[in-house]
């Protein structure tokens, strides 16, 4: 349902501009607000599709960075096993020995060991740390794009960034397709075909009509009738684009009747 109604909008974006385009100021205003309404909505999904695209690709990347794992305790476990072990020195070297210094000395012997063992300890968890720290910024900066991470010197974060890119490129693409709509569909070419009459294959006199300001019919004998250096500008001048093969501009054109440049127009169309 989600896709039947994306497709619905996607095309409404397209062809509302071109639809609109020959109608009244009313129906254009209101194919504006619509069309204002499908792009934004169009532009979104896209944008959503970019960002989620985005992603699914840092994810990628981020898992081709090696992980490190470590083996062994943390610093927090070293640090209270070695306060533990410096308590108990103090109390073996304050200790009177009497006749057991040996058993002292052994003591602190091992307590002293063990402080050294334990500053190995911690030293290695620092490094296995800064390696994971390391890795982590890794991922991190896999996971962002290497093209709109270049935004966020501007100010910008990184969400923020995708999602203007996202809505960028979709307007673009979306401005596009309507543009190219517009161009195809053009009223000109449809205005042009609508004017031209039904021709059918009889070889009858075409009848002067008669007009609204006078009850008398034209005589036949004296119709207006074209002239061969007419239609060849005519022609011409639809050959060379400045002119419309409509009955409409070819009056205007010559300054005739509508009767003679429906006449001129029969011999221009098949031209």
């Amino acid at each position: 349902m989600w896709i039947a109604v994306g497709v619905v909008v996607v095309v409404a974006a397209h062809l509302l501009p071109a639809l609109c385009r020959s109608r009244g100021w009313r129906l254009r205003m209101v194919g504006a607000v619509l069309w204002i309404a499908c792009m934004a909505a169009t532009c979104y999904g896209h944008a959503v599709f970019f960002v989620m695209a985005q992603k699914h690709a840092g994810e990628l990347r981020a898992a081709a960075v090696p992980a490190v794992v470590t083996h062994g305790r943390g610093l927090a476990e070293i640090a209270a096993d070695r306060a533990d072990t410096v308590a108990r020195l103090a109390r073996v070297t304050e200790r009177r020995c009497g006749d057991r210094c040996a058993t002292v000395r052994i003591e602190r012997a091992t307590l002293t060991a063990r402080l050294d063992a334990l500053g190995v300890e911690a030293v290695e968890a620092r490094r296995a740390e800064t390696a994971q720290d390391s890795a982590a910024a890794a991922r991190a900066a896999a996971m962002a794009d290497p093209v709109t991470g270049a935004l966020t010197a501007f100010g910008l974060p990184v969400a923020h960034a995708d999602l203007i890119a996202g809505l960028a490129f979709a307007a673009v693409l979306e401005g596009v397709a309507c543009f190219a709509w517009l161009l195809a569909l053009r009223p000109a070419e449809v205005a042009g075909i609508a004017a031209t009459p039904v021709t059918q294959g009889s070889h009858a006199v075409p009848v002067t009509a008669v007009t609204d300001s006078s009850n008398a019919v034209a005589p036949v004998e004296s119709p207006e009738t074209e002239s061969p250096d007419d239609v060849t500008r005519v022609r011409e001048a639809v050959a060379a684009g400045t002119l419309r093969a409509t009955v409409t501009e070819i009056r205007k054109f010559l300054g005739c009747s509508q009767t003679k440049a429906a006449d001129i127009r029969k011999q221009v169309a098949p031209t």
